[in-house]
């Protein structure tokens, strides 16, 4: 079993190789790799593995920046120390989700899990991973309000008065329904993980959506689409490739 390990801290790397050569002699790090940039590098490059051991803060950004870049369909193992990136975590290759320090019998688990699913197809239920999912959404508990600055003073802004957040110049910016703009003192990382899937879309690096902002949706070049978005702004409106399916079923969902 070839198995690939994205993790920036080279104690804990090194950790996990030992225990998968202890419980899991079967699998062969083909590499270990430090940062996005990196892994994405490595994955052009070279043959994809049949699992790959992912930590989800790196050096260089979030892990997840890596589907976007090389369309990795290789089933992973999250490793982080953070428990906050679950539901995310879920919504790509995702087989199980390991807390720091990894305990052998979880690590164990994890990869009788990625048997099952992956090398006995027959025999496994989607049904199962999706029920999984829906219990993440219903333990999540979504932010409702967010508290920004107009002026000198702070006003709450309810979710139901947000159209969409975007970024512009590394800040954060959240955009209402009635015209009205605020910086906002999140990353849309964090934002994405702190809103409701259902209500809520990452179109790409620079916007996440609602449903109700969304005037107008075209088809633009390779394979993206055009937004036209209310209240209008000079934002990029592009859903990036790689999320144009999932963004169809969310607006269809």
């Amino acid at each position: 079993m070839r198995t690939l390990i994205i993790e920036d801290e080279q104690p804990a790397a090194k950790r996990l190789a030992k225990l998968l050569a202890e419980h899991c002699p079967e699998c062969e790090v083909m590499d270990m790799i430090d940062s996005v940039e990196g892994a994405v590098k490595w994955l052009r490059n070279f043959q994809t593995p049949d699992l790959v051991f992912m930590d989800i803060q790196l050096a260089d950004g979030l892990s997840f920046d890596i589907f976007g870049e090389t369309g990795l369909s290789a089933p992973v193992i999250f490793t982080t120390a953070f428990d906050n990136y679950m539901l995310r975590a879920f919504k790509v290759n995702s087989v199980d989700y390991l807390l720091k320090p990894i305990d052998p019998s979880e690590l164990v688990a994890a990869i009788e899990k990625y048997r099952k699913i992956h090398l006995q197809p027959t025999d496994y239920n989607r049904s199962g991973l999706e029920k999984m999912l829906a219990s993440v959404l219903q333990q999540k508990d979504f932010k409702q309000r967010f508290l920004v600055k107009s002026g000198q003073h702070f006003v709450h802004v309810p979710l139901s008065e947000i159209a969409y957040f975007f970024s512009e110049d590394g800040i954060a910016f959240v955009q209402c329904l009635d015209g009205r703009k605020h910086i906002i003192e999140y990353t849309l990382d964090q934002l994405e993980d702190m809103l409701d899937p259902q209500f809520f879309f990452r179109i790409n690096r620079q916007a996440i959506v609602r449903p109700e902002a969304i005037r107008k949706i075209s088809a633009w070049f390779n394979s993206r689409l055009k937004l036209e978005l209310s209240p209008t702004h000079d934002t990029n409106n592009v859903v990036s490739r790689e999320r144009v399916q999932d963004f169809k079923r969310w607006m269809g969902q």
